[in-house]
């Protein structure tokens, strides 16, 4: 997205009216998808003046779900912060991998949980799972505390460290949506994501891989047998991620979504 200045007056109301103005002005942004976020920032808007400020700020780069407080994900809403990692829809398949696996009455365990998107639609899509979710970002677990509702247990800590004890070998379904930029692609990424989210929640080393091996190398300790690890990957490292699993002892495939262009490895404790 190419910025530009953004407009700083001239929007004389946040109603309908203003949709043409604000189109153009997201477009000469660079916006790509302009009209969709023209209308999005036009219903968000309490006042004209604060119509000013949400397209001059989303011209200038600031991400749409940070202006907005909410992302949309697997047809929820969910409350996104600024400085917290937005959720992408490939992430989707990971919650539809991870939903296939959960029964009623599973603990199911959201690691490395952001705003808490991905346990939060496991929980929806398969009732009565038992919730818990996890983020070292203090931020993260604030938004994924509005987001999980009251039956859900969020933890703050670092990976397993964070999760009570009393969940060793108790896990069935465990989801984990780890940073896996490696480090030197960090500065390809677009300047929203770079500039605005969290670098902890993007930055996975050297090869990418360097969180995925604490989280594989522990898992077998928190998994019921039977249990299942299902961890969000690129293409490019599936096969990287998958030979840390069935290392660890774990029986792991890979699943691909071309319509999501999304990537996740599942192992299976046997």
């Amino acid at each position: 997205m190419a910025h530009s200045p953004g407009p700083t007056s001239g929007f004389s109301a946040p109603g309908p009216q203003a949709l043409p103005a604000v189109t153009t002005a997201l477009r000469a942004a660079g916006c790509v998808f302009a009209e969709d976020e023209a209308r999005l920032l036009v219903e968000a808007a309490r006042s004209a003046r604060d119509l000013d400020r949400l397209v001059a700020a989303r011209s200038a780069g600031i991400p749409l779900e940070h202006l907005l407080g909410w992302a949309e994900f697997c047809g929820r809403r969910v409350v996104v912060a600024p400085g917290v990692f937005v959720p992408r829809r490939r992430t989707e398949l990971l919650v539809r991998e991870a939903a296939r696996r959960a029964r009623p009455g599973d603990v199911v365990v959201d690691l490395c949980c952001g705003s808490g998107a991905v346990g939060v639609a496991v929980a929806a899509a398969v009732a009565g799972v038992r919730l818990h979710l996890s983020d070292v970002d203090a931020a993260a677990v604030a938004c994924a505390s509005e987001n999980a509702g009251p039956t859900a247990r969020v933890h703050h800590g670092d990976l397993y460290d964070a999760l009570p004890s009393a969940l060793r070998g108790a896990v069935a379904v465990l989801a984990v949506n780890a940073p896996y930029v490696p480090t030197d692609a960090i500065a390809l990424m677009p300047l929203e994501a770079r500039t605005h989210e969290p670098r902890i929640a993007l930055d996975g080393g050297p090869d990418g891989l360097d969180v995925q091996r604490r989280v594989v190398a522990s898992a077998r300790r928190w998994l019921v047998p039977g249990g299942h690890l299902l961890i969000e990957t690129s293409r490019e490292q599936a096969e990287q991620t998958r030979t840390l699993m069935t290392v660890a002892g774990l029986a792991a495939q890979v699943v691909r979504s071309a319509a999501l262009d999304a990537t996740v490895v599942v192992g299976h404790l046997e």
